[in-house]
């Protein structure tokens, strides 16, 4: 994509730039910890597609960002193939068989808690990125998977976040769960910045998945054994094992979890078509209504109406007047992802209705001069949505049980501050072959350490409500509405950049932002990284607990004074946090009218990097 000139209706680009953006000819990566992205650059080097790297790079990020990924997690992906058009790669798991609302209403629940065995979801992870290889990948297993092998046995040097995390949840694994505290607290201790950390039983695993398939003939056959043995061997018996014992949740009760390692065997990861909608002759590719990714597809239509009879001044997030309508177009978009999207499996999610042009248009018609303070979801084709609990917890949110240990996804509160975030990648080939993946799930801080794996389960069924009227319903064999969101451009069904950040319900608020300030502003990609980012809780909250809060609107400092005080003049509960506080974002493309290839990564967070050549 070529920068856009955008005349008098946008924000100029700034001219300086945190990072240097990346460009080269051979081949790219970023994520979000450099031990990851270096490692799927090395995997470049060495003759590997971007698919080698991605997989290889994921494993790490297993290793050095424990507080935000895990193997018992899961993730969504876009593969663009060289040649090929996108493709999602689901990896997230269903709700265990015995998963059920009558179970969960039994042990006197309200809701599914947001930490413990009983919010795990079958780990979609592991088998996604194996299948991965497999089918699409040329590298052996063995030497994809020696980079976080040797960061598990022999250490690697621990990050002051995944220690700030650790802390955090310290007196929970002290008193409640003591197989966490064995894993991330050597001799009882909480780790320093800096200390090397092991995972030895994590290693152990790796070692036992490499030697699965040494004797069986092909690539693909040593890989598929691996996975066998996953699915069907030590590993799925020794989930079923721990979690019979009751532990601590976030409710503060004590439940056995209810994931066999017979539904530990039924997960298999899909190859789906993508969503794609075209703004202003860029082809934006999301996954479906089992991510949160169609809700950035509904704000795109909102805006663009907008701007139809108000002019491209309202899509620039660096003004009073942008800012202001983003985040009104975001509250409806998010409104209707609250009501309607989930898992196509179990109901029939109306998305020809909401994204097509007459339902945009007639969302764009709410916005007016002052902020909303109501959640209002639409009625596509004339249907009545279900609400969800609707409770203003403006007050509630800092400093209370939303900080909590272990409870919710880790991301950052309304005071600015991290709670952690999740994970993401992005890598391009020499080739040409792009790959977006926003792994997640399974953080230490999310349910007790199996001891002989050396990893816990995540929490997405979390996401699932005890209400059998909602579309997004706790039921057995059915995939919980995921917050994971990457992005791919594309134009003419050829993608050029792959795209994503961590951060629950914000992940597609902030790609929203970049998306504008590249596609309309004509913004290069680390300058549309670098510039301030801004998002509003005005929607359910995807994780525990369930807050919602109608007027917020959270920015970082840079955006300003004067703009700052007019969005409260009309209206926005302005939270103001540091300058470089919000969004993780990464990316990778190929300019294919220039002739070379691009990445840039986030400063914020002093953890993502990009490397390439």
């Amino acid at each position: 994509m070529t920068s856009v000139d955008a005349g008098s209706a946008f924000t100029p680009a700034p001219t300086d730039r945190t990072r240097p953006e990346l460009r080269g000819t051979f081949g790219m990566a970023a994520s979000t910890h450099w031990l990851a992205t270096a490692t799927a650059q090395s995997v470049l080097e060495r003759g590997g597609t971007a698919i080698d790297a991605a997989v290889a790079c994921a494993f790490v990020l297993h290793v050095v960002e424990p507080h935000l990924n895990g193997p018992g997690g899961d993730l969504t992906g876009l593969v663009a193939p060289v040649g090929e058009a996108p493709i999602v790669l689901a990896g997230q798991g269903a709700a265990p068989a015995a998963a059920t609302i009558e179970h969960y209403r039994s042990l006197g629940l309200d809701e599914v808690p947001g930490a413990g065995p009983l919010a795990a979801a079958t780990p979609g992870s592991v088998v996604t990125w194996l299948t991965l290889l497999a089918e699409r990948g040329t590298w052996e297993l063995r030497d994809v998977l020696s980079p976080a092998l040797r960061y598990a046995a022999e250490g690697h040097p621990v990050h002051e976040n995944v220690v700030r995390t650790i802390r955090a949840v310290a007196p929970l694994f002290d008193e409640h769960w003591p197989t966490s505290k064995a894993q991330w607290m050597p001799g009882g201790e909480v780790p320093e910045a800096g200390d090397m950390i092991r995972n030895e039983a994590w290693a152990g695993v790796l070692r036992r998945l490499i030697a699965a398939g040494e004797s069986t003939g092909s690539r693909e056959d040593r890989i598929h054994a691996a996975i066998g043995m996953w699915r069907h061997g030590f590993v799925a018996e020794a989930i079923e094992e721990f979690v019979q014992t009751p532990v601590r949740h976030s409710t503060g009760g004590d439940h056995a979890g209810v994931i066999t390692a017979a539904d530990v065997a039924a997960f298999a990861p899909a190859e789906e078509e993508p969503l794609v909608t075209t703004f202003r002759g860029v082809d934006v590719v999301k996954a479906g209504a089992w991510t949160q990714g169609p809700a950035l597809l509904m704000a795109l239509g909102i805006l663009e109406a907008r701007a139809a009879t108000h002019g491209d001044g309202v899509l620039d997030p660096s003004t009073e007047l942008g800012v202001h309508t983003i985040v009104e177009a975001l509250k409806l978009a998010l409104a209707d992802r609250d009501a309607w999207f989930a898992d196509p499996a179990a109901v029939d999610v109306p998305l020809s209705d909401l994204l097509s042009e007459p339902y945009p248009a007639s969302r764009a018609e709410l916005i007016t001069d002052e902020a909303s303070r109501e959640v209002r979801p639409g009625s596509p084709g004339g249907r009545s949505p279900w609400m969800p609990p609707v409770v203003d917890h403006a007050a509630a949110v800092v400093g209370g049980a939303a900080s909590s240990a272990g409870a919710g996804e880790p991301t950052i509160d309304r005071s600015g501050r991290s709670r952690g975030d999740t994970c993401h990648l992005d890598v391009v080939d020499q080739w040409g072959t792009l790959v977006s993946v926003t792994p997640s799930g399974g953080w230490l801080q999310s349910s007790p350490t199996i001891p002989s794996l050396g990893f816990c389960l995540g929490t997405r069924a979390q996401m699932m409500w005890l209400d059998p009227k909602s579309p997004s319903r706790l039921e057995p064999g059915i995939r919980p509405r995921s917050t994971l969101s990457p992005t791919m451009l594309a134009v003419a069904g050829e993608a050029f950049e792959a795209l994503g950040t961590p951060g629950g319900d914000q992940q597609d608020q902030w790609q929203l932002l970049y998306l504008l300030r590249r596609i309309v502003g004509g913004y290069e990609p680390q300058q549309a990284i670098d510039a301030p980012m801004f998002h509003t809780d005005a929607m359910v909250a995807s994780f525990q607990p369930r807050t919602v809060q109608v007027a917020s609107l959270t920015v970082e400092s840079r955006l300003g004074d004067d703009v700052i005080e007019g969005l409260r003049a009309r209206g926005h509960a302005v939270s103001v946090v540091g300058p470089w506080t919000l969004g993780r974002m990464s990316c990778v493309g190929i300019d294919r009218a220039r002739g070379w290839m691009y990445a840039a990564s986030n400063s914020r967070g002093a953890q993502g990097y990009a490397a390439g050549r």
